[in-house]
């Protein structure tokens, strides 16, 4: 669905790719930068699940052949909507980096730049991402959140406060450590044995679901924690990266708006690019001057004898007789140097085609 349509600016609208697993605030952090955009007066446009599957459904993802099926249903939203006039917003987990490759193809392909946002939980299922440095305590399987700003009576809420009121654990980071600061009165309720499956809904997963309003069970979650592939900004196609941890750390606006509008787009792949036009007269003089050459060694190899120099006139360049040549390879390499020298047509070279065909067949036969 179009959110936030309005007249479009000229110049390149990106891409922009949400990257994380589920409760992370993805669908809460795309919003706000739709809004953000669209108070500029961009034309924004959202891919989501729900858009694609008509109601967001959990369950896709345990079914490699249905989630096969959105991702390709996805790409093809996004191509039909990635164009120089519209931001496209790609809001959903998108943690498999072969499908993010693919739609930084689409965005090279189409001359827009991109942007990858990846949204990252501050505790969350084991296996899964994990912020830099946190350490978490093995004797207790506490899920841990770093929830919004709440304010209760016009005042902020205290440290250890959840929204409706009662005590949560929260995650503090002093000097690059994570120290877990939990409530004695939820630390027996919430501490859980090995043996138990059980696992605690934060308010932050609870905030999350609302957004999505879709349901992941504990053991699909774990499962995508399992094999989630994480971006990486040394790859191309995952940066510029910008990773949000939680809901409380502000969304970096002024760098992502300077990553979408004022960086170059992607270049394109050289075989995707149209090859310059050769005049009529350049391809009938190489077509006319190789078959000549292949000619004249043919003649020329009939009174030849292995180690001889084979000689055209007109020529500066020979070719050392080593074995006889039949015609079908030679009209093979033919075709291939007709096929490259078309690539890189140039008048100045008319007067040598005869000697750059006789040098590139004394290297492709030796």
């Amino acid at each position: 669905m179009l959110r936030g349509c309005t007249w479009p600016r000229p110049g390149r609208m990106p891409l922009v790719v949400f990257c994380g697993l589920p409760y992370s605030g993805k669908s809460r952090r795309a919003e706000e930068l739709r809004e953000a955009l669209a108070a500029e007066g961009r034309t924004v446009y959202v891919v989501d699940d729900a858009e694609v599957l008509g109601a967001e459904d959990a369950t896709v993802y345990g079914d490699s052949a249905r989630e096969k099926a959105l991702r390709g249903a996805l790409r093809a939203a996004v191509e039909r909507r990635l164009s120089r006039h519209e931001v496209v917003i790609l809001d959903s987990l998108n943690y498999i980096k072969g499908f993010r490759y693919e739609l930084y193809c689409l965005a090279r392909a189409a001359r827009t730049p991109l942007c990858l946002v990846y949204c990252v939980r501050p505790g969350g299922l084991s296996g899964g991402p994990r912020v830099a440095g946190a350490d978490e305590s093995p004797s207790r399987s506490v899920s841990v959140s770093w929830r919004p700003r709440a304010e209760e009576g016009g005042r902020p809420l205290a440290a250890g406060t959840g929204v409706l009121g009662e005590p949560q654990a929260v995650d503090s980071v002093v000097n690059g450590r994570a120290q877990a600061e939990v409530p004695k009165e939820l630390e027996r309720e919430e501490t859980r044995t090995p043996d138990s499956p059980a696992l605690v809904t934060s308010e932050f997963e609870k905030s999350a679901e609302h957004v999505s309003g879709a349901f992941y069970p504990p053991e699909l979650l774990e499962a995508l924690a399992l094999r989630f592939e994480a971006p990486d900004s040394r790859n191309r196609w995952d940066r510029p990266l910008f990773t949000l941890v939680g809901l409380e750390e502000p969304l970096p606006l002024a760098e992502i708006r300077a990553a979408l509008f004022e960086n170059r787009a992607p270049p394109p792949h050289q075989s995707t690019q149209s090859q310059p036009l050769a005049s009529g007269t350049f391809l009938h003089q190489l077509d006319q001057v190789t078959s000549q050459v292949l000619a004249g060694l043919m003649e020329a190899q009939k009174s030849a004898v292995p180690g001889d120099l084979l000689k055209l006139s007109g020529t500066t360049e020979h070719l050392r007789f080593t074995r006889p040549l039949t015609m079908a390879e030679l009209s093979r390499l033919r075709r291939q140097f007709i096929s490259y020298t078309k690539m890189h047509p140039n008048n100045e070279n008319l007067p040598q085609l005869a000697n750059m065909f006789l040098q590139y067949l004394s290297q492709s036969l030796h």
